[in-house]
Formats: C-alpha cells, structure tokens, sequence
C-alpha cells in the first residue's frame, strides 16, 4: 500500500468517529494536563467532569488550529505534502507523545490528589478510583462534540438557505451563517438564558431567603433588630438576617465565659426587603444605631455580607467574646443568590451596599467628639470583603477613616486587595505578601505567620487572610494564558509543590476548585474559622487582651459551633 493511500486510510479511521486528528492530540494533552494537582483535592467523579470539559475545550483549540494550517499554510509547503512517511512519523511521535503523556498523568492522578490530601490531613484515595476518571470524562467529551456537531450542521445548512432561497453568493453565504448564528446566539443565552435563568434564581432563592433555618427564633431584647422593639421587621430580614439577630451568646453566657459582668450585644441589619433602596436601607440600620445606643459601645463593626446576605457566625461571635458584649455589628442585605451567582449577576449592588453603608456610618460616626466614639471597624469575608472594600479609593484612605480592618478570603478580583500585592515590597511572594515592611497592612494564613511577622504594625491595622489553597483568592482570568507569580514562586504551606500552570487548563481547574472550596477541613481552602479570632485580637485587641485570652475565646467558639457544617 502506497504512503498516500495509508494516509487516507489514517484520516478515514478517524472519520468514523467524526475526530480530527490535530484536536484529538490537543485534547489528550488537555485532559492529561486536567488530571494535575490543583488547590483542593477531588473525587474521582468531579476530576471527570473537569477533564472531560478541558479535553473538549483542548479539541475545539486543535481544530481551530489546525483549520488555518490546514487551508493556508501547509499547501505552501508542497515539500511536507510529498514526504508521506516523514508525515506519518512526525504524527506518530505527536501521537506517541500525548498518548503518554495522557498515560503518565493516569498513573500518578492518584498520587498528585493524596499529596493535596495528606497537607490538608484528609483520607487518601486509590489509584483505581481515578481508572474511573476516564469514563466519565469520555461521556462528557462525546456529549458536548455531538452538540457541537449538530451546531455546525445547522450552520452549513444555513448557509446553503442563504444561497439556494435568497441567491447570497456561496463563499458570502458561508461567512455570514457563522456570524448570524453566532449574534443569534449571544442575543439568545445574553436576553433568554441568561436572563430567564437570574430570574429562575431570583424566584428559587426568594423561597430561600423567606425561609427561617430550623432553631432560629425572633430575638426579644431590644439590642437586636427583627425584635419586637426594632424598626426592622422580622419577616424583612431574609434567612440570614434572621440567623445572623438571632445568633451568638447573650450577656447571661458572656459573663460566665469572661468572668466578668457583660452588656447584651448589638446586631442590626436590614434585609432587601425593608426598603425600596439602598439609600432607604443604610438609613434604617442608621436608625437602628440610635435606637440602640450603638454609639455608646466600645467598638462598631460595619460588616460586608456575602451574596446570601450570610455573615460569619464565628467573626460576629468572636469579637462579642473579646468586647464582653460591649459591641456593635451592623450589616446590610444586597442579595439574597449564591455568592458564585451574585458576582456575575449582582456584584455592582455588593459594592454599592458596601459604600453607601460604611460611608454612612463613618458619616454620623465623625459627628462624634472623639473622646467619645467607639472604636470603628470594617469586616468582610468572601464577596464581603470585595462590598466593603469598595468603601475606600485606597489604603491610606481606608486607614484615615477606620481603626482596623479584617478581610478574609478576598476574591482575587478586589480592587484594593490587587493593588496591594502588586506592589508589594520585592522578593515577596504574592501567595504572603510583604507590604510597605508590614507597617500597616498584613497577611496571614495561619497562627504562625500571624505572629512571626517583625517590625512594628501601626494603627490602625489592616489584615488580610488567605491560605495558599483558597480558590477564591487564586482564581481569575489572567490564569487563562498566563502563569501568575504564586504558581513560579516556593508554594504556600497546603498547596502541593507537584502543581503547574497549563495554559487554559489550570483556570479551568482552579473555577471547578471554588465550587468545592469549603470542602477541606478548616484551615485550609475557602475555610478561616479558626484563624478568625486571632485575626480580631491582632487588628483591635481589647485593652489588656492576651495571646492566653485569645485561646480561651477560640476554645469556647469550637464548643459552641461543635455542630455546625
């Protein structure tokens, strides 16, 4: 049989399963590469869902590569085009190449996950759960090619309409198909998908928000809103705001904890649902500070909340432990989606809420003689952190009007939290970055790199939380085509040295890591209770307040939230 007729047999054997051959290859390095550690560890079933939609992805490259080559470049070459056999074995070797490579990342999948596994003290896996990986990841690259297919069936057959019924010349007809579908498309998912699927959301969590989480009742004391004294309703407040008034220790069992007679702290908030704006809003939790006499406390937490409208039980309960009570927590509702759904679709109204409320509060807070006032703070966990951040244009600005702030987890699109790691003091790393010597603004990923840091941290103090495994922090476009500075510098304490960047491949992965970030035990991935109450202690300790008081308040969080998810 000659060269070129082993050729056609070649390109006709791949035919039957409608593959091309160049993104075939592209797609087994995609789905080798897909089988690569990443931040948090997987099961066998996700990691097939991840790798059979890279593997996709890494054919759809391939054909869109070779297309050009294929049309333009390669006929200019008519040397190439005759040499049949040096063709086949270049090919082979291609081939050999991702075969293996595809072989090799099967062989050690088991390990890579059990090296995440083994940081994070999680139970390890079997080689023989990931062999499963495959099956999983075939069916899903077979799905999403046959719909492509029908995609590009419906496009030539398109075409020939333009040019058969409405006489558009042929070479007119089969450029313009492609781009009307394509408008046709974006207008579909942008007018239809994607705004029927947010006010699917919408009507969904609505029925969530109006729920009330099982062991969460009304508040009586006049130091809560949603209470019968409160100008903020009960039923206003959404699930969370509910749970978040309803939470925490009162003054009976802080005075037991601190041995030391104890004030019934404040919580207000206003949820979505008591006032048409967010103007209307702010002015309700203003409202809510005079009735209580928040002024009069000791410190005053303005916290951002995630997209639910949730706040930390264990950040709002740490800083009532150490303030025996004599605290203000104020927070306000934007949302009522999932963070992941409401910073596609709401992250405007996360920054909104976060400006209009800590500027308000710092507005009637300044009135104040300053003799008087108590100390004010600023909080945000997650997505609360991106809304409170956006109260300030910088960090000197944030530290003229604040005393301390505590962000945690901050979502790698923060403006502020940006800004400071990109100018970090040189020879830093960005996964803990060294800002200005530390005099102002810090980070931290656990105990120990809270305390070890020298020199002198001045008021007021900023903090940032972060491990070195949160997707949260770690994920964003620029992971598309380009490898960031904490995957080129000595990885963070619970990120496996084994992780590479792949073009394309590792924002994939790191996107499927934020769905299951909460997954890994505390300490590690999207998870900081118990690094949070050290946290308050280092940016506004109590006077007086000890490394041994901290422990004690830590201590007693871990009994009381024992039950917790």
């Amino acid at each position: 049989m000659s060269a070129p007729e082993q050729d056609k047999q070649t390109r006709r054997l791949l035919s039957v399963f409608g593959l091309d051959f160049v993104g075939l290859v592209v797609a087994l390095f995609f789905f080798a590469w897909s089988l690569s550690p990443s931040l948090i560890p997987r099961e066998w079933y996700y990691q097939g869902l991840i790798s059979g939609v890279t593997g996709i992805a890494g054919y759809g490259i391939g054909v869109l590569l070779a297309f050009p080559a294929r049309r333009w470049i390669a006929p200019r070459f008519t040397w190439w085009q005759q040499r049949h056999a040096v063709r086949r074995v270049v090919e082979g070797v291609v081939a050999l190449a991702a075969v293996g490579t595809l072989a090799g990342s099967l062989l050690f999948a088991a390990d890579w996950q059990n090296e995440i596994r083994a940081l994070m003290g999680i139970e390890t896996t079997t080689g023989f759960a990931y062999l499963r990986t495959g099956l999983v990841s075939v069916a899903i690259f077979v799905a999403v090619l046959y719909v492509a297919r029908g995609v590009r069936w419906t496009g030539r057959r398109f075409a020939e309409f333009l040019a058969s019924r409405l006489r558009v010349p042929v070479a007119a007809a089969h450029v313009l198909a492609p781009v009307i579908l394509t408008v046709a498309a974006v207008v579909f998912v942008d007018q239809v998908l994607l705004a029927s699927s947010s006010t699917a959301a919408r009507i969904v969590f609505a029925d969530d928000n109006n729920s009330t989480d099982p062991g969460v009742e009304q508040p009586q004391v006049p130091e809560r809103s949603g209470s019968p004294a409160s100008e903020s309703s009960w039923e206003s407040l959404g699930r969370q705001g509910r749970t978040f008034v309803a939470g925490g220790m009162d003054a009976e069992q802080l005075t037991e904890l601190n041995d030391a007679p104890a004030l019934e702290p404040i919580r207000v908030y206003a949820g979505l649902e008591a006032d048409d704006t967010t103007g209307q809003q702010v002015q309700l939790i203003l409202d809510e500070l005079d009735r209580t006499k928040a002024w009069e406390r000791e410190i005053l937490v303005v916290s951002g909340t995630t997209g639910t409208g949730w706040v930390n039980p264990i950040a709002a309960d740490s800083i009532e432990m150490i303030y025996n009570g004599n605290s203000a927590i104020a927070a306000i509702q934007y949302s009522f989606l999932p963070s992941w759904i409401s910073f596609l679709v709401d992250g405007s109204a996360a920054k909104a809420a976060g400006d209009a409320l800590i500027n308000g509060v710092h507005e009637r807070w300044s009135r104040l003689p300053e003799d008087q006032r108590p100390k004010l703070v600023v909080y945000g966990e997650s997505l609360g952190s991106q809304s409170a951040e956006a109260a300030f244009g910088d960090i000197a600005d944030m530290r003229t009007k604040i005393d301390a702030a505590l962000f945690v987890g901050p979502p790698n699109s923060n403006q502020l939290w940006r800004s400071i790691v990109d100018h970090r003091d040189a020879g830093s790393p960005e996964v803990l970055p060294v800002y200005e010597d530390g005099i102002a603004v810090r980070f931290a990923s656990d105990l120990k790199t809270l305390e070890d840091e020298p020199g002198p941290w001045n008021d007021p103090r900023v903090l940032y939380l972060q491990h070195a495994s949160d997707p949260v922090v770690w994920w964003g476009p620029d992971l598309l085509f380009e490898r960031p500075d904490w995957l080129a510098e000595p990885p963070g304490s619970d990120r496996t040295p084994s992780m590479r960047w792949y073009p394309i491949v590792t924002f994939a992965q790191v996107a499927a890591d934020i769905m299951v970030g909460t997954s890994p035990p505390v300490g590690h991935g999207h998870n900081y209770e118990d690094l949070i109450p050290y946290g308050w202690a280092a940016v506004a300790p109590r006077d007086g307040w000890t490394l041994a008081d901290t422990e004690r308040i830590a201590d007693a969080l871990d009994r009381m939230h024992a039950g917790d998810e």
